[in-house]
């Protein structure tokens, strides 16, 4: 599940020549995501069936959709990276305008990506904007593809399974194929995932937990072979929050044994969570179990402020009451901040057994709603 990362598409699509955005920028994350005028888009109102490789591809219908994958990877000498990229498409309109210009794109996009080098200390981002205009950026069923200019996934015809991510910016760049271990798996109700108690606030969802990534990591002119495990998430919605939700606590973990497990804790404005903070656990041949919030505790160990001056959660314990089991959850790295028109904690970790500390896994975690300030001068969630 991805942030609120539509952050600051409108503010740039008011800059870009030929686009037109009905929604004037407002209070940034509540601009898209609390909006109550859908403006013609689709809601996530009711299960309906998924299916692959069509649901792998853009849904129009809806006003907002991402594709996210998260990862960690070995290199030579135990070389550790975590990387994170990011595809997100709004809708600036519902349906085209008759006799628009191929410039006058319906589609704002935006991406991130992110590279951890763990042994150098070293936490790098980077993020592009642009419109579907002209094939500048977009998204297709088959063969899959996703792009905004040169950073893209995309699979073969001839080997639809199998993804291949490229990204560079500066002295930084990925290039990584992606095999799946397992099947894609639908979170919440059959692929339905409910964000807080209005109906509509919600997304279709699902994720492909254990993708096998090789390829290679290049950074600062030195190129690295590297294998390891990315998690791929997929959404789509028109509306998700509450006005007293505040933002949210995303974990995917990924643990040695084969099992996976995605929570996410929704927060609520006064502190608390919501009710329908949720997740699942997936064995390790792939059938999952719901976890509802009343399923989960996840206490907060330590505290990390950022350069902004933002205070974020740095370390987790985490307990799975039907498994009795307990994780105690660590970031690789303190600053995985972040810091272009969103302002957000995304980072790789470490899974440890809360008694003995032996590593169990590794995994990613989420943090969006800790720095409100940056997000509203944005003018976009």
């Amino acid at each position: 599940m991805t942030t609120w990362r539509i952050a600051g598409i409108l503010l740039a699509l008011l800059s870009l020549p030929g686009c037109e955005a009905p929604v004037p920028p407002g209070e940034g994350v509540a601009a898209t995501l609390h909006q109550a005028d859908t403006q013609g888009f689709a809601r996530a109102l009711a299960v309906r069936p998924l299916a692959f490789p069509a649901d792998h591809g853009p849904h129009p219908d809806f006003r907002d959709e991402w594709w996210y994958v998260t990862g960690n990877l070995e290199g030579p000498g135990s070389r550790r990276f975590g990387f994170q990229i990011t595809f997100f498409r709004h809708g600036l309109r519902h349906g085209r305008r008759p006799g628009a210009s191929r410039w006058a794109g319906q589609d704002a996009w935006m991406a991130h990506f992110a590279l951890t080098d763990v042994a150098g200390r070293r936490y790098t981002a980077f993020q592009r904007l642009s419109r579907e205009a002209i094939g500048l950026a977009g998204a297709q069923a088959e063969p899959f593809r996703v792009w905004l200019d040169d950073w893209r996934i995309e699979a073969p015809a001839d080997a639809p399974t199998v993804w291949r991510l490229t990204a560079a910016q500066g002295d930084v760049a990925l290039a990584l194929e992606l095999t799946p271990r397992k099947p894609p798996v639908l979170q919440g109700d059959r692929g339905l995932s409910q964000k807080s108690a209005e109906p509509g606030n919600a997304s279709y969802y699902y994720s492909m937990t254990r993708l096998q990534a090789r390829g290679q990591v290049r950074l600062a002119g030195t190129t690295w072979p590297v294998d390891g495990l990315a998690w791929l998430d997929r959404e789509w919605s028109t509306s998700m929050l509450a006005p007293d939700q505040a933002g949210w606590d995303w974990f995917s973990l990924q643990l040695d044994d084969g099992r996976d497990l995605m929570y996410f804790r929704m927060r609520r404005r006064n502190g608390g969570d919501d009710p329908l903070s949720s997740g699942a656990l997936f064995a390790a041949e792939g059938a999952g179990r719901h976890l509802a919030h009343e399923d989960v505790t996840l206490a907060v160990l330590d505290h990390w402020r950022s350069p902004g001056g933002y205070d974020y959660p740095a370390a987790w314990r985490l307990t799975v009451k039907p498994t009795g089991q307990t994780w105690e959850i660590r970031p690789v790295l303190a600053d995985q901040e972040f810091r272009h028109d969103a302002h957000y904690w995304e980072g790789a970790v470490d899974v440890l057994d809360a008694t003995t500390r032996r590593r169990l896994g590794r995994g990613y975690v989420e943090l969006t709603g800790y720095a409100p300030g940056a997000v509203e001068r944005s003018g976009e969630p």
